[in-house]
């Protein structure tokens, strides 16, 4: 009896898993705003590359309103961003001009 209980409760605990999350694509047209890069707990993991992006990267001052576009801030961001060298959420792109995802 215990068995036959346990079983979907496995189940249900596996597909919350941040293992399970992390198979679900990032809509990166979403990810614009007020940054604040971070070390650890982040919102997002991101390798910045310099070739073949999902997100071109435009760091501004101000009105930070379209995909890609990031205002860097220390408090209050919308996201939090944490750079890894492997197997981050999405790859970014630094870029000046034209920034969006690719």
């Amino acid at each position: 009896m215990v068995r036959k209980a346990l079983i979907p409760l496995l189940l249900l605990a596996g597909s919350y898993s941040p293992a399970a999350q992390s198979l679900e694509k990032v809509d990166v047209s979403k990810i614009y705003g007020r940054i604040q890069y971070v070390e650890a707990f982040a919102d997002y993991k991101v390798e910045v590359v310099s070739a073949f992006p999902d997100l071109r990267v435009e760091e501004v001052d101000a009105f930070a309103d379209s995909a890609g576009e990031w205002e860097i801030v220390e408090a209050f961001p919308d996201f939090t961003i944490e750079k890894v060298d492997a197997f981050g959420d999405f790859k970014v792109e630094y870029v000046r001009d034209f920034p969006g995802p690719r």
